[in-house]
């Protein structure tokens, strides 16, 4: 990584840290805000990067693909399971600051019946020397959100392929970089959203493309999670994910909700995010919490939040259809990520999970999905089904992983690219900056320059 880019992010690393020790900071003590505040002309500028390439992007064929892990705690632990179970893989290397959890995962290496992980995690940037001296072909992060960039930069200009957990990234600048490195190294960055590979959703898109639902016309999704208790934890996320609440207001965390309907409007491959308006309620659900639960002068009564409990972003595409983003996680509620898909011939809608069909349900009246599933069930899951049983978040985690290997090995261009995973993670800068200014609209870059209206849509995907 350049000088300029490790003091920019290292600096920011720190002040989120120092968020994040209960410090009570507000916007007014330096961890500042910054898409938000950033002025319109930075927001819209980007790189001169060139053409993107004619076709998407596709690897040469790799037979056994070593790979190296970037963080192990709950989520990349979970990913290390998956490719213990998956063919043609090599697990090589294993990077953790945490030295107890690295020789846990890595006894489960040993216990598969493989040769043990080389070991890293002598300082938070040790990654660098795994990308550096390690012979990979692919770097899995599964860190705080403010590593993912790094962590994948790393990998890309040491000639590794990049896989990084959601959202890829939280700024207008490390959207680009993402782009320019893939394109400059020719390597793979993949964001590794699971919510694509869920069952109902991929049988929303396997149903969108047999024609089911007509021309698609509007879409509702979000992430709402009550993760209160999840934020004020002593360990995982609660030590790094509050800190983006004091100082954010906008949707931090797009992509569960938004990536399988970016699929089903072929996103990137025949339509384009256009513009976007975004708003937030008040803020108020992490600091009763707080006060709940905490007793009196604990240093966590004192901290202030930014974030806006319910967030509520519009998009419009580029082909006139519209999409309903929320993000939802400081507050009591039941889980859900809404998941409604309309077109002009019926709809599907989740949560709970229900579909109707001009001519196929009855009229006016709702089908349960599973009423149509046998029929219209995505076969990707009807082949992988037993094989991803047990897997992490229904089976969904392991089905996401399967896809990436399978690509890898065969030299295909990967379900999810990295102009997918800028698309989706920009969102979020984006809306932090027109919740900033009266719910203003603001464009989403074009990161694939004009490809989008050239590349092929994503196909039916098998096992």
């Amino acid at each position: 990584m350049s000088d300029s880019h490790n003091s920019d992010f290292f600096g920011r690393r720190e002040l989120l840290k120092l968020g994040a020790a209960g410090l009570g900071l507000g916007a007014a003590s330096g961890l500042s805000p910054t898409p938000a505040a950033a002025d319109l002309d930075h927001q819209q500028q980007r790189p001169d990067l060139g053409p993107a390439p004619v076709k998407p992007f596709a690897a040469d064929p790799i037979d056994i693909v070593r790979v190296g892990f970037v963080g192990v705690g709950g989520m990349g632990g979970a990913h290390v399971r998956n490719f213990l179970g998956l063919e043609g893989i090599e697990i090589v290397a294993l990077c953790d600051i945490d030295s107890a959890r690295n020789e846990e995962v890595s006894s489960w290496v040993t216990d598969d019946g493989r040769a043990p992980p080389a070991m890293y995690g002598r300082h938070e940037t040790d990654f660098v020397r795994m990308c550096e001296t390690e012979d990979l072909d692919l770097v899995f992060t599964a860190t705080p959100w403010e590593w993912h960039v790094p962590v994948c930069v790393s990998a890309m200009e040491n000639g590794k392929h990049a896989a990084t957990e959601v959202p890829a990234t939280y700024t207008m600048d490390d959207c680009w970089r993402l782009v320019e490195y893939a394109e400059k190294y020719r390597k793979h960055c993949v964001m590794m959203e699971n919510c694509n590979y869920d069952r109902p959703e991929m049988m929303v898109f396997h149903m969108a493309r047999l024609g089911l639902l007509g021309d698609i016309l509007h879409a509702e999704c979000g992430y709402l999670h009550d993760l209160r208790e999840i934020k004020f934890s002593e360990v995982g996320e609660g030590l790094w994910r509050r800190a983006h609440s004091m100082v954010r207001d906008g949707n931090l965390y797009p992509t569960h909700g938004l990536g399988p309907v970016a699929n089903v409007m072929d996103i990137n491959r025949g339509d384009q995010f256009e513009y976007l308006v975004s708003m937030s309620s008040p803020s108020q659900g992490l600091q009763e919490w707080a006060m709940a639960n905490y007793p009196e002068n604990h240093l966590k009564r004192r901290e202030r939040y930014v974030l806006g409990d319910v967030n509520t972003t519009m998009i419009k595409t580029v082909r006139g259809r519209t999409i309903y983003l929320s993000h939802d996680t400081n507050l009591p509620r039941p889980y859900s990520r809404i998941h409604m898909v309309q077109g002009t011939k019926g709809l599907f809608q989740g949560y709970p999970h229900r579909v109707h069909i001009e001519g196929l349900s009855p009229g006016h009246e709702w089908q349960d999905w599973m009423d149509l599933r046998d029929k219209y069930d995505h076969p990707l899951w009807k082949d992988l089904e037993e094989q991803s049983e047990g897997a992490g978040h229904g089976g969904m985690d392991f089905i996401e992983d399967y896809r990436l290997v399978k690509c890898l090995r065969e030299g295909k261009p990967t379900d999810m690219n990295v102009y997918d995973a800028a698309a989706m993670s920009v969102i979020t800068p984006l809306s932090e900056w027109s919740v900033a200014n009266r719910s203003r609209p603001i464009d989403v870059p074009d990161f694939t320059r004009g490809r989008w209206a050239q590349w092929p849509k994503l196909e039916i995907l098998r096992a």
